[in-house]
């Protein structure tokens, strides 16, 4: 290895470490949310579909924020680079959002308020964080990269988990604060280190708007982006984004109303439930890195088809064996299937943009496909809850997980047929 190729190694190592800080703070408040922000509800609201509703509501914000978001970035050009600046506004604010929800439960008008508020903020800066990654690492090695960013968020899990295990019931204001301290400690660190101006990506999107002026100006719009997917006759980006939705979906109905279901069917307390996710944040840890390497030498499209089948399983085992051991085991294989897609999925996006100018728009599209299932799926499931039981919960996760698999096996079919050369 020369010393150049021996620098960028260890600059990527750096920046990817930090990436994975920056995230790991956000899905910290995000995952506790998931897992407590429920119950809050719970005592106001009796139905199922309404609670997931109102989980998913906060999600449909990003549908419109994050593309928005994610272009402005692309197109904001200054001595921190693109991303940084806003990162630098939104999480202190996120931070103090989350930490007041907690303090207005009492109130439902309140709680929804601030529930909007803090949703508004978070997905505003989601795909900015993200959209890191691909600035600095080569599309090779993406996969592996991510990988690594995504087991941070994994952390975040067990994270929430050990919080509703040993505080929510007791000191739950607490129990907010601390996510929202290390959110912004993470900021701090990010800041200090990462100037995203001196990416790869920064640079050629630079040059290239210096070889084709109006490029800046006209080429790197949202609607611009969207339509020439719509448009595309190689359906596999605007697959891709469907394929995104459903599996978000199914991720999110099983997150989101997984503390309920503990106390419903299995009988568990507030606490008990919302520690059932927490050796499945160990499966995923032990299973992201591998799954990377193994998508980068065996195609990520087949990996992700893999992943989400053994997910859907998962579900499936769950469901029969319906005791703490047995869901917990469920949820471990589940969530060991779904690092497959959770690792590769934004990568494969990333690698179907056509420039590095659009690389955060392409995030926002990503987060619209994610937060879109986050909408949608935790509604849909909680409604067939609602007209067959909490009982079957997980088994209603499993088939629209499948249907994601479906949409991915297009996406591979249409792949096989095309001579582009692509790192899928």
């Amino acid at each position: 290895m020369t010393t150049t190729s021996s620098a960028q190694h260890v600059r990527r190592g750096r920046v990817t470490f930090f990436v994975a800080l920056a995230v790991f703070a956000q899905e910290s408040t995000w995952n506790l949310y998931d897992s407590q922000v429920p119950p809050l509800l719970r005592e106001h609201i009796g139905s199922a579909a309404l609670i997931g509703l109102l989980m998913g509501m906060d999600n449909v914000l990003g549908i419109f924020i994050q593309p928005w978001m994610g272009n402005r970035s692309d197109r904001t050009r200054t001595s921190w680079g693109r991303r940084i600046p806003y990162l630098v506004v939104g999480m202190p604010v996120a931070a103090l959002l989350f930490l007041v929800i907690p303090h207005v439960a009492a109130s439902l008008p309140l709680l929804i308020v601030v529930m909007f508020g803090y949703a508004l903020v978070a997905n505003s800066f989601k795909p900015i964080a993200e959209s890191l990654l691909p600035d600095f690492v080569p599309p090779e090695r993406r996969s592996r990269a991510n990988a690594v960013v995504k087991i941070a968020a994994s952390l975040t899990v067990m994270f929430a988990a050990l919080i509703s295990i040993f505080l929510i019931d007791t000191h739950p204001k607490l129990s907010f604060a601390i996510p929202a301290i290390l959110m912004v400690a993470s900021l701090v660190v990010l800041a200090a280190n990462v100037r995203d101006s001196r990416s790869p990506a920064y640079r050629s999107a630079v040059d290239e708007e210096r070889e084709q002026p109006g490029a800046a100006a006209h080429g790197g719009r949202v609607r611009d982006t969207v339509l020439d997917i719509v448009r595309d006759s190689d359906r596999s980006r605007l697959l891709l984004i469907v394929a995104i939705l459903l599996f978000g979906g199914a991720w999110a109905a099983s997150r989101a109303l997984i503390t309920p279901y503990g106390m419903e069917v299995l009988r568990l307390s507030r606490g008990e439930a919302g520690g059932l996710t927490l050796p499945s944040g160990v499966a995923f840890i032990l299973a992201a890195y591998p799954v990377a390497r193994l998508a980068e030498r065996f195609g990520r499209l087949r990996a992700m088809t893999v992943g989400m089948t053994v997910f859907a399983a998962g579900m499936v085992l769950a469901t029969v064996i319906r005791s703490p051991a047995g869901v917990v085991t469920g949820l471990c294989v589940a969530t060991a299937g779904a690092s497959a897609f959770l690792v590769n999925a934004v990568v494969v996006l990333w690698n179907l943009a056509p420039s590095t100018r659009v690389v955060g728009t392409y995030t926002g599209l990503y987060t619209v496909g994610w937060v879109g299932g986050g909408f949608l799926g935790p509604a849909v499931v909680g409604g067939l809850v609602d007209l067959t039981g909490w009982s079957l919960l997980l088994l209603h996760v499993a088939v629209v997980a499948l249907l994601a698999v479906v949409a991915v096996a297009r996406v591979s079919a249409l792949q096989r047929r095309s001579s582009a050369s692509r790192a899928l």
